[in-house]
C-alpha cells in the first residue's frame, strides 16, 4: 500500500503502544522517563488483547503496529500478543532495549514469531559517547552485538539515532559504523525537549537546515533507507532539492521522502500510553481519549485533539503560511512544547513561506 494513498483521516499508518514503561536502561533523552518496574497501572494482558481488536477493526488499510516502551521485553506475555496481533494480520516492529534479556534466541524467536523488523537505538560511533547518553556501561556492545544477533538470524533492523547539538557532530561516524551491518534503515530522530530529553539540547534551525541538506545528499548514495522523525521539514528541503535537481512530479512520487509526505503527529501517526491514554504521538502529551473507555478508530478519527493537529488550516504563524503545510506541516510536538500550542509554528524550521509558490507546491 503506497501511504500516499491512505486518507490519514481514517486510518493511521503506524500505532505506536508503549506497552510497559519498565526498562533497565535511563538514557538522557527518554521520552517515558522510564523506570526499572512496570507501573501498576498499566494495560493487563486482556486489555492488551482488546487494543490489538481496536486495532484491527481500523480495516483496511491495516495500520503497522510498533511495540515501544519503556523495553517491550519487560513486558509479560510479549509473545503472545506478538501471536494474537498476527492472527489479526497486523503486522509488527518493536523497539527492544539494549539490555541482557536481548539475546540471540530472543532475536530468533521474533523473528519466528513474525515480527516484521526490529529497532535499535544507538547515539555514538563509540562505547563513550553512546553509553554517557545510555547511562549504562556495555550498552554501546550490547547494541552492537544485537545488530549483528538480528542480521544472522534474518530480522530486518532499523537503527534510531538521537539528533541533538551534542549529538550532531557524531552523525557521520555513526553513518560509517552502520555499513558493518545489514541495514533496513537509519532513522533520525530529532530531539524535543520532553521527559528526560531536556537535559540535552534541541538544535538549533541554521545548523539543522545544514544537516538535512547533508542527510538529503547522503540518502542519494547510501546502501540504506534514510529516514527522520520529528523533523517533517526535511521533506520541503528534499522537495526543493528534486525540484532544483529538475526531477518531474512523477519521478518525486517514486522517492522515499515522497512516501513520507503529508505523515505527522496525529495524521498517519497514533500512540497508545502504558496506561491506555491515547496521543497523537508520544512526543505530543495532548490526550485524546483512553482505550479502556473509547475504541481506538473512535478516537483517531473524531476526538477533537486528533481533528485539530490533522487539519493544516488551523495552522498558525510561519507553518499557517507556508506553501509545504500539507507535505510538511511542521512538529506538531515540538510546537506544542515550546509554545503550549500545538497549532503554532515548529520552532526548529528556519524556512520563510513564499506565497507565490503555493499553486506550484500544490499545498494551498
Amino acid at each position: 500500500m503506497n501511504p500516499t494513498a491512505i486518507d490519514f483521516s481514517k486510518n493511521p499508518m503506524l500505532v505506536y503502544w508503549e506497552t510497559t514503561r519498565a526498562c533497565a536502561l535511563s538514557c538522557r533523552h527518554c521520552r517515558a522517563s522510564a523506570m526499572p518496574t512496570p507501573h501498576p497501572e498499566e494495560l493487563t494482558h486482556e486489555e492488551g488483547l482488546r487494543l490489538l481488536d481496536q486495532i484491527a477493526s481500523f480495516g483496511e488499510p491495516s495500520p503497522h503496529l510498533v511495540l515501544t516502551g519503556g523495553d517491550p521485553l519487560e513486558r509479560p506475555r510479549l509473545f503472545e500478543l506478538i501471536a494474537y496481533a498476527r492472527k489479526l494480520d497486523i503486522k509488527v516492529s518493536i523497539t527492544p532495549a539494549a539490555t541482557s534479556k536481548l539475546t540471540r534466541e530472543i532475536l530468533a524467536q521474533l523473528k519466528e514469531a513474525g515480527v516484521d523488523s526490529i529497532a535499535l537505538s544507538l547515539d555514538g560511533p563509540t562505547a563513550e559517547i553512546h553509553d554517557s547518553i545510555r547511562q549504562v556501561p556495555g550498552c554501546f556492545e550490547k547494541t552492537m552485538q544485537a545488530a549483528r544477533w538480528a542480521g544472522e538470524v534474518g530480522l530486518p533492523l532499523q537503527i534510531n539515532t538521537l539528533v541533538s547539538e551534542e549529538t550532531s557532530e557524531n552523525l557521520p561516524a555513526v553513518y560509517e559504523l552502520l555499513h558493518g551491518f545489514p541495514l533496513m534503515r537509519w532513522s533520525l530522530f530529532f530531539l524535543i525537549a520532553i521527559g528526560r530529553g531536556a537535559e540535552l539540547n534541541e538544535m538549533d534551525p541554521v545548523h539543522g537546515e545544514k544537516l538535512m541538506n547533508w542527510i538529503y545528499d547522503l540518502a542519494q548514495k547510501s546502501p540504506f533507507q534514510i529516514k527522520t522523525t520529528e523533523a517533517p521539514s526535511y521533506r520541503r528541503v528534499a522537495h526543493e532539492r528534486m525540484l532544483a535537481a529538475g526531477m518531474s512530479a512523477q519521478e518525486m512520487r517514486h522517492t522515499s521522502v515522497h512516501r513520507g509526505y503529508g505523515i505527522r503527529d496525529g495524521n498517519g501517526i497514533v500512540f497508545v500510553s502504558h496506561m491506555g491514554d491515547v496521543y497523537p504521538s508520544g512526543f505530543l502529551p495532548l490526550k485524546a481519549g483512553n482505550v479502556r473507555l473509547q475504541d481506538l478508530p473512535t478516537i483517531y478519527r473524531t476526538s477533537k485533539v486528533f481533528l485539530n493537529v490533522r487539519d493544516v488550516n488551523n495552522f498558525e504563524g510561519k507553518c499557517g503560511e507556508c506553501e509545504f503545510r500539507k507535505i510538511c506541516g511542521g512538529s506538531r510536538a515540538r510546537a506544542f512544547a515550546h509554545t503550549g500550542n500545538p497549532a503554532g509554528s515548529d520552532p526548529f524550521c528556519s524556512y520563510q513561506p513564499k506565497a507565490a509558490n503555493r499553486e506550484l507546491i500544490g499545498a494551498a
